[in-house]
């Protein structure tokens, strides 16, 4: 199983409301590959409009279940994915638990920039383009 890591709390609730449609937009893309796919913010995302926080340090317990659970991480490159502080714990706790990183980038009219393009590697059927951890941090 996938665990989809993505950016999602900021002070702009339109910014959320994007974040979460591009997470949701990107494990529908990685599911009708044939992969299984847990993405926190398509769960928790509805689940916050009743109350609960939109923080790392709420869900953080939760989320480290499923990250046990999956066999690897792929986090979503969206704006801010490397400010953000549940993502950068996911990517640690995925290393201290031994599951292998990867990294995709949002489709181009989802998120500008250069670099945009096809994956091959991944499943061969989305839209998104795939870059192992270890490349990224050796670029860092």
């Amino acid at each position: 199983m996938i665990y989809l890591a993505s950016p999602y709390s900021h002070p702009d609730a339109d910014v959320r409301e994007a974040r979460y449609h591009a997470a949701c937009r990107a494990s529908a893309q990685l599911m009708r590959a044939g992969k299984l796919v847990f993405s926190p913010i398509a769960h928790s995302h509805g689940i916050t409009r009743y109350g609960l926080p939109e923080d790392w340090a709420f869900w953080k317990a939760c989320d480290r279940k499923h990250l046990e659970n999956c066999d690897e991480v792929v986090v979503l490159m969206l704006d801010g994915w490397r400010e953000s502080i549940g993502v950068q714990a996911e990517i640690a706790i995925a290393g201290q638990l031994g599951k292998p990183v990867s990294h995709l980038d949002p489709l181009a009219e989802e998120n500008p920039g250069p670099g945009r393009g096809r994956c091959s590697r991944l499943c061969g059927k989305h839209e998104l383009t795939h870059r192992r951890h270890d490349q990224q941090q050796a670029e860092a």
